[in-house]
């Protein structure tokens, strides 16, 4: 990895709210310590929802690193499992999407052993893979997209309002 800005994402379920310090500190930790001996990279934040919601606009720590990615801020989001980005297949194709058409570069990179996403890498032209995947489930259900993107927007909106 090169010059990267890396927004960390951790989805963890309901049940931890009981012990979020310590599920927070734990997540922080670990990826400061993953990449403090990589010079290239720079951590911007770990981004950490512990919610029961699936929809990606209901996660409000992710929904702050989209926003961070579309600033320029974050160019690569690094996760343990791609099911912490997205709850299901349209979802994490949404996303792909629209963070694969923003007018710079985001990466992705999961540490998954069976599915693993590595865009940076981008064995076997992974990143393109995926992106035509994406943009062609984007447009075979583009009213959903658009209503998927509406949430995105309307979730953002709101967080620039709670930010002042």
């Amino acid at each position: 990895m090169t010059g990267y800005k890396v927004g960390a994402y951790v989805k963890l379920a309901k049940l931890w709210e009981r012990r979020r310090d310590e599920a927070v500190r734990y997540h922080k930790d670990y990826y400061a310590e993953k990449y403090a001996n990589t010079p290239q990279v720079e951590l911007k934040g770990v981004f950490i929802d512990i919610t029961g919601k699936k929809e990606i606009w209901r996660r409000p720590q992710m929904i702050q690193l989209l926003m961070e990615c579309r600033a320029g801020h974050v160019n690569c989001i690094a996760t343990q499992t791609k099911a912490y980005l997205a709850a299901n297949t349209e979802d994490l194709f949404f996303l792909i999407h629209y963070l694969f058409h923003l007018p710079h570069r985001i990466d992705i990179v999961t540490e998954d052993p069976q599915y693993n996403i590595n865009t940076i890498a981008n064995e076997e032209s992974q990143r393109e893979s995926l992106t035509v995947a994406a943009t062609k489930y984007a447009k075979v259900e583009s009213a959903r997209y658009v209503a998927w993107l509406n949430e995105i927007s309307a979730a953002m909106d709101m967080m620039e309002v709670l930010n002042g």
